[in-house]
């Protein structure tokens, strides 16, 4: 695990990355939500990384989340970015900010029938496969619109945009083409004026890339080992 001072200087200069980037596509630095992803780091992580200003907080798993969450007495704000499994949304809904990686309908219908029973409205996003990545989560672009629709008679789920993960690459100029078909994708859904369907947030950037998606219309971009430091596998 990192130091404090190794935590805040990673902050300054992902904050000094972001804040270029905005300069950039002559965004406001405001339009951006830092996502500060915490998965496989221990709850003394958080704490240290809520220390230095940040408190939204991403994980990948429900039963790491809601650990922590249980572990943290602290208003933070808690994104569920990672692959979710129906028998799981019980565990997360009324607990999470925003479940960003909805990729059927089937787990949208949990996740609304979940809500529904501890009558919540859950913030959520549809994950995309925009590079159609065989080992990827997330439906095609074709499957988008149906989707939406079907979502939009739901009363307990607010259906704020998109998200993807782009694939892995050395380059991050070679992912802005997915980040421009997701603002694309959100736009032309926009455009059709669906009844409680909002199309405000775009999740997309890692550390690798984030500026790049940054350029291209990012609302939230969801950054880890660029602030946390390389992630242990071998435990």
């Amino acid at each position: 695990m990192l130091t404090y001072e190794e935590i805040k200087k990673n902050i300054a200069d992902v904050e000094a990355r972001i804040s270029a980037a905005c300069e950039r596509a002559g965004r406001n630095r405001s339009e951006v939500t830092l996502i500060a992803v915490s998965k496989m780091n221990p709850a003394e992580a958080v704490l240290l990384a809520n220390d230095c200003g940040l408190r939204v907080f991403g994980e990948n798993k429900v039963q790491e989340m809601c650990g922590k969450m249980d572990e943290i007495d602290r208003s933070l704000e808690w994104h569920l970015i990672g692959h979710l499994q129906t028998n799981k949304v019980k565990y997360c809904i009324g607990r999470t900010a925003m479940i960003h990686s909805v990729d059927s309908l089937k787990l949208a219908e949990e996740i609304e029938k979940e809500s529904a029973k501890k009558s919540v409205v859950t913030p959520i996003l549809i994950e995309m496969n925009v590079a159609e990545e065989e080992s990827k989560f997330g439906i095609s672009c074709g499957e988008l619109e149906a989707l939406v629709r079907a979502l939009s008679h739901m009363e307990h789920i607010k259906l704020m945009g998109l998200m993807t993960v782009a694939p892995y690459t050395e380059d991050p100029e070679e992912n802005r083409q997915y980040f421009k078909k997701l603002r694309d994708l959100s736009v032309d859904i926009n455009s059709k004026n669906i009844d409680n369907v909002n199309m405000s947030v775009l999740s997309m950037g890692m550390t690798g890339d984030f500026e790049v998606a940054i350029e291209e219309g990012a609302t939230h971009i969801r950054v880890g080992t660029g602030i946390f430091g390389a992630r242990d596998y071998s435990a």
